[in-house]
Formats: structure tokens, C-alpha cells, sequence
């Protein structure tokens, strides 16, 4: 199929002269005026390839043609080549800043004539299939961006249930009704928030934070390779014994290195920090790696105040549960080992709401 060239001329030899020289290789249209040609442009846009225009006309001229065109936006992926008697520098420079590709002059070359056609049409068809191909490019990549965004919630859903799974075999295996794990989760987003905002230069975010309490739920993971004698003794623990049960922070992240592949690398980095440092403490007396100050991972950090927060205020088989202010003062006053004085500030401000998610807990807990 051939391209179609629309020739607007008022001059009906104008317009048979270019008929001649282009017919063997264009279908022609034709347009007596300004007018007739817009008529032509509004039914046949997406079929038009290039206009051939001159400027004087009646009813409407070749710049009234040109304003409409530019109105619609048609000179985007139409050209228009001015047919033009006038050698005016004036003229042709209005004419290209209103859009025009080029110039045909009076009298007509033929092979001009067909040259320049041929460029601007041949030029506008290869711009055309350029932004085709853009387009086409782009939709893909919507597209592939999209399925990656279900991808990552995917992902982010399972790591999630890998964790909370994890979690609940260790709290049934340690006879717990699974509400520890949830408890510990809701004391770390309580005390997390708070020290984001006290201590941004920690650079804890909102994403940070929603990994570090889904990661919580592993702090006690490697209890799953302590024998039932020592997990599940109601008494004190002989020294032999609590080295044993000490040793479920390294035990954890050997289970959690078992499972390399399966979830996101920040998922995995934050699960391994809070279960192997949770015991640590901020003056270098906790295990397993008696790490000292913030060389303990702030994700570790903050669930460790969260575990002992939680251990305290709950009744166990060796221990009845402190009052909730009791439980904070102790923490406070470092009676359960040394915590950051950054922390404990950020713990002093939300005692209050921990003390209102224990008691929210027993309640669904009794419910």
C-alpha cells in the first residue's frame, strides 16, 4: 500500500503538476483551500504521511492550515513540506518555528521534489517505529515491573510465615501458648518507633522497623536443639545446664543459616542479629560473643528489652510475674543486666504502652 500525500493548492495546475511527479509512488489527495484540507486531515489523520501546503489561499491560507494542525498536535507525526514561490528568509522562518519540515519552491524540479518527499516521509516513518518501539518497550516494563511488585509481596509474605512459623514451633515445644512471640513483636514496634524518632542518627526507618519486629519472632529459634530436660525444667538451672540453654543463640542462627535461600537478605540479616545477640548486653557481660556497647546490633538491642520487658510481667513455671511498674523500674535500674542508656531513655517514655499491650494480651489471652 502507498503512502498518501495530501497537495493543498488553490491552483488546480499546482496541484496536477505534483499529482504527475509523485503518483508512481504516493496516492494523491487533494484541497483546494485551507479549509477543504482541514476537513481532509480531521477524517484522514492516520493515514496521511505528509502535506504539501501552500501559504496563499482563499477562506483559509496555508498559516491558518498550520495553526490548526499545530492546535491538534498532527504536526507531530505528519510533515509538512510549503509549497512556495518566495525566496523570503522571513517567511520560511516563521514557517519552521510554526513546525514545517521543509520547502518546495516554484517553478518544480521533479526530481527535487521526489527527493525531499521521500526524505521527510522516510524520515517521520523510522521516527515513527522508533516511538513504537519506546512504547512498546516501556509497556513491557511496566509490565515486568509489575510482576515484580507481586513477586516481592510474595516473597515478603512467605518470609513473613517462615518467621512466624519458626516461632510457633519453638514457643509449643517450650509449652507457651504462642502469645510470647506476639507480645515480644508488639513491645519491639512500641520501643522501636519511639527510638527512631529520639535517635535518628540510628537511621531506623519505618521498612527497618516492620523487618526488625517480623524478625523478633526468631529471637528464640535455636531452643529447638535444647534437649527437653533443660528446656522444659521447672527449677534453676544447674552452670552445666544454663551454658546449654546459653548456647540456643548460636544453635539459632545455625537454623537459620540452614534455610539460606529461601527469603529476602535483609529478612535473614535481621533475624540472624536477634537471635544471636539478644542475650548480649551494653557493658559487655551478655553472650554469646560478649559484645560491648553498639557493636550489639540495634535490631538486638531493642528486642532484648522487649524479652526481658515480657519475661518479667509473665508468670512461668519458676516464677510468678511482676507488677508491669516493678518490671520497668528493674529494667530501668539494671537489674537485668546492662541496657543502653539510649534505649532505656526511649523505654521510660512508653512504659505506659507496654504496660497496656501486656494487659490487652492477657485479656484476648483469658478471652
Amino acid at each position: 500500500m502507498k503512502d498518501k500525500i495530501l497537495v493543498v493548492d488553490d491552483l488546480e495546475l499546482n496541484r496536477e503538476l505534483l499529482s504527475d511527479i509523485l503518483t508512481e509512488d504516493y496516492d494523491i489527495l487533494m484541497a483546494e483551500d485551507g479549509v477543504q484540507a482541514i476537513q481532509m486531515l480531521d477524517a484522514l489523520q492516520n493515514e496521511i504521511s505528509i502535506v504539501l501546503l501552500d501559504l496563499q489561499m482563499p477562506n483559509l491560507d496555508g498559516f491558518g492550515v498550520l495553526a490548526a494542525m499545530r492546535e491538534h498536535h498532527l504536526l507531530e507525526h505528519i510533515p509538512v513540506l510549503v509549497i512556495t514561490g518566495e525566496q523570503s528568509t522571513v517567511i520560511e522562518s516563521e514557517c519552521f518555528q510554526l513546525g514545517v519540515s521543509d520547502f518546495i519552491h516554484k517553478p518544480f524540479e521533479p526530481s527535487l521534489v521526489r527527493m525531499r518527499v521521500k526524505n521527510i516521509v522516510d524520515l517521520f516513518t523510522y521516527k515513527k517505529s522508533l516511538e513504537d518501539k519506546v512504547a512498546m518497550q516501556t509497556k513491557t516494563l511496566r509490565e515486568q515491573y509489575h510482576l515484580l511488585e507481586v513477586q516481592a509481596t510474595k516473597l515478603k509474605e512467605t518470609n513473613i510465615r517462615i518467621i512466624d512459623i519458626l516461632g510457633m514451633v519453638v514457643e509449643f515445644r517450650n509449652l507457651e501458648s504462642g502469645e510470647h512471640i506476639k507480645r515480644v513483636k508488639g513491645f519491639t514496634e512500641i520501643l522501636a518507633k519511639q527510638f527512631m524518632k529520639d535517635y535518628p542518627e540510628y537511621g531506623l526507618t519505618d521498612h527497618t522497623i516492620e523487618m526488625i519486629v517480623s524478625s523478633s519472632s526468631l529471637h528464640d529459634v535455636g531452643k529447638i536443639a535444647i534437649p527437653d530436660n533443660i528446656l522444659l525444667k521447672p527449677g534453676r538451672l544447674t552452670n552445666e545446664e544454663f551454658e546449654c540453654m546459653k548456647s540456643h543463640t548460636v544453635k539459632g542462627c545455625e537454623v537459620l543459616n540452614s534455610i539460606e535461600g529461601v527469603w529476602e537478605d535483609e529478612y535473614q540479616k535481621y533475624a540472624y542479629e536477634i537471635c544471636r545477640h539478644h542475650h548480649e548486653r551494653f557493658d559487655g557481660r551478655g553472650y554469646p560473643d560478649g559484645l560491648k556497647g553498639d557493636d550489639i546490633p540495634i535490631s538486638a538491642q531493642l528486642v532484648s528489652v522487649a524479652d526481658v520487658y515480657d519475661a518479667l510481667v509473665s508468670e512461668r513455671c519458676y516464677k510468678k510475674a511482676f507488677e508491669k511498674p516493678q518490671a520497668a523500674q528493674m529494667i530501668i535500674n539494671g537489674e537485668c543486666g546492662v541496657f543502653s542508656p539510649k534505649i532505656l531513655d526511649s523505654f521510660s517514655k512508653v512504659t505506659t504502652q507496654f504496660a497496656a499491650l501486656a494487659d490487652e494480651n492477657k485479656n484476648q489471652a483469658v478471652q
